[in-house]
Parts: structure tokens; C-alpha cells; sequence
């Protein structure tokens, strides 16, 4: 009976061990899952790229600038052409009757829609050359000024500027190399 009772003793022993071992098991298990789980409880989203390529904004001559028929006098004076073709004259010029071409730049813009754009002009003085040194045009200004606004894609933009006529200007033809005008969205 000692015996049996022994192995009784080693039965239940046995069978202790194993529910130590399945619940260790169960319990490692379940820590894996856990913490698996506790990875997974982060979260995402997804998003899209969107881009709308606009018509580049564009700017040709149409016309160039004219001063037309100017006299002077022999000493230091002006002729302001404005951006809608009107002349005035100060100090030793006077405007003949015969005006002969007077004519602001024309420029045609084109671009997208309604967009508006920033105009720049030319900041330092242009040389007009011919028989005479020194005769220049400055103080560009433009209609629209500053900022223009397209219409279905389209805007005519208008320059004047100041000619500066030197002491002693003898008569002639005085041209200027090509001025830039620079045009971009806003």
C-alpha cells in the first residue's frame, strides 16, 4: 500500500506539474496577444494630392513706344508721354503741331481666367541714342499700374514714360535698345 500510495503522490504531483505548466503557457499567451493588441492600438488615414496647372501668364509687344515730333530750344526739358498717349512738355521743349507718331507701348497679357498679376517696369533710365549723348527715358508707368486683372485671359497693358532731353540736344532720330516689361501672378 506504500507503494500505491507513492505512486499516488507522483500521480498527483505529475499532474500538478501540469497544470502549472498549461497555465504558465496560457499566461506567456496571453501576454503575447496583449501586447500584440497593445501595438495594434494605434490608428491611420489616408489622404490625396490634388494640383491645378494654370495657363503660364504671357506677355508680347504689340506696340512700341513713340515720344513723336519734339522741339526744343536748346536748353534742358521734358516730354511725359502718358500710358494713354497724351504728351506734355516742360523747360526748353515745345510740341510741334505735327505730332507725328505718339504712341504709348502696348503690351498683350495673357494667362488663366481672372487671375491678377504684378507688373514691373524698368527702374533705371533707358538711353535713347543718336546724334546727341545723354537723351534718356525714365519714370515708366503703366495703365494698369501696379497690378493688372486678367479678363477671360486677356488684358492689353499700356506704358509711358518720361523722355529727358540734355542741354544742346541737336535734332535727329534717337532710338533705344528694347525696355522690359516682367509680368507674374499674384
Amino acid at each position: 500500500m506504500k507503494n500505491n500510495n507513492k505512486l499516488n503522490n507522483n500521480k498527483s504531483f505529475n499532474t500538478k506539474d501540469t497544470a502549472m505548466k498549461k497555465l504558465t503557457l496560457l499566461i506567456a499567451l496571453l501576454l503575447v496577444v496583449l501586447s500584440t493588441n497593445a501595438f495594434a492600438l494605434g490608428a491611420s488615414a489616408t489622404a490625396t494630392a490634388t494640383a491645378t496647372i494654370v495657363t503660364p501668364i504671357g506677355i508680347t509687344k504689340s506696340v512700341d513706344m513713340n515720344f513723336g515730333n519734339v522741339a526744343t530750344d536748346g536748353t534742358v526739358g521734358t516730354v511725359a508721354l502718358t500710358p494713354a498717349g497724351t504728351r506734355t512738355a516742360t523747360g526748353g521743349v515745345t510740341l510741334p503741331a505735327t505730332a507725328g507718331t505718339v504712341t504709348a507701348a502696348s503690351f498683350a497679357v495673357t494667362g488663366s481666367g481672372t487671375y491678377t498679376y504684378a507688373i514691373t517696369l524698368p527702374a533705371a533710365p533707358l538711353t535713347l541714342t543718336g546724334t546727341t549723348a545723354g537723351v534718356t527715358a525714365s519714370t515708366f508707368t503703366s495703365t494698369p499700374s501696379a497690378t493688372g486683372a486678367l479678363t477671360a485671359g486677356a488684358q492689353t497693358l499700356l506704358v509711358g514714360a518720361t523722355l529727358n532731353l540734355p542741354v544742346s540736344t541737336v535734332a535727329g532720330s534717337y532710338t533705344s535698345a528694347a525696355f522690359t516689361v516682367t509680368v507674374n501672378y499674384n
